[in-house]
């Protein structure tokens, strides 16, 4: 099985991968009768990349009406649930045509109200659970541990608690309070994955963290590569490979291999570009 990276740079509009097209489905192997008929799986997709600034909600803090006009152009009052009410002023443009700090973009993932924005790597992973051979649970330890592995590489200990997301020890205050540095939140649909983790790489977006309950977590605060002496020289486009290629190393060694594995294995993994799908 090949494994499409999609990776784009620079700062993009939330909505952008979530319109992004599916990469090419392999050629069929016309020695196969049966196959003939029947059109091959189109190859499991990451997508990585760096949003605008955005407060996103996931399926237990919906908005009222359950739907956010980011171009609201006929003035209507921006719904929002109540996590995000206190900063209405930083998702609203100002009177002086001003635009809003963030954006607000209700989804279906699952969690509760975080942020997205310059200084994370967002990776959404686009993939056929069963032809993986993961459950719902099983993908997401592969993404906490993908992550882990990730962070192992640069010598910082990453690890997994009660609450949701990989938590590392704040390194300033010796062997600290726990603190978050990815977030993890999926939406799965006829065992399709969507969205996936956003991993904190500079201190950019802890200014955005501090004005939430950031996953409805009272008292815990974020932290990032960076604000655990990581990030000098690391670039989130760095951070981007290094997580897909832990992702892949990840479900082919829990899952792929070994006597009673289920699933199929990765054997590479090919780039491809916005325009290459088109």
């Amino acid at each position: 099985m090949r494994l499409a990276h999609l990776h784009l740079p620079n700062t993009t509009p939330f909505a952008r991968p979530l319109q992004a097209p599916s990469p090419p489905r392999p050629p069929l192997d016309t020695t196969d009768t049966l196959a003939k008929s029947l059109p091959p799986p189109p190859d499991p997709t990451i997508i990585t990349f760096t949003p605008n600034p955005v407060y996103t909600t996931g399926r237990r803090d919906l908005p009222p009406s359950n739907t956010s006009p980011p171009n609201n152009t006929n003035n209507t009052p921006l719904s929002l649930p109540p996590a995000l009410e206190p900063i209405r002023s930083i998702l609203t443009p100002g009177k002086d045509g001003t635009p809003a700090r963030a954006e607000y973009h209700p989804t279906l993932r699952g969690g509760q109200t975080t942020y997205h924005g310059p200084g994370q790597m967002v990776a959404y992973t686009i993939l056929d659970l069963k032809r993986l051979g993961l459950t719902p649970r099983c993908h997401i330890r592969v993404l906490e541990n993908s992550v882990i592995d990730l962070l192992g590489g640069f010598g910082v200990k990453g690890f997994t608690t009660e609450d949701p997301g990989v938590w590392v020890r704040d390194t300033a205050n010796g062997n600290g309070d726990a603190k978050k540095i990815t977030a993890v939140g999926v939406h799965l649909r006829r065992n399709i994955s969507s969205f996936g983790i956003g991993l904190n790489v500079t201190q950019e977006p802890m200014w955005f963290f501090r004005q939430i309950v950031a996953c409805g977590l009272e008292g815990k605060e974020a932290t990032s590569l960076q604000g655990v002496g990581v990030g000098d020289g690391v670039s989130v486009d760095d951070i981007a490979d290094a997580f897909v290629m832990k992702f892949v190393e990840r479900v082919n060694a829990d899952f792929a291999c070994g006597e009673k594995a289920l699933g199929e294995r990765i054997d590479e993994v090919y780039r491809v570009r916005e325009e290459d799908l088109l």
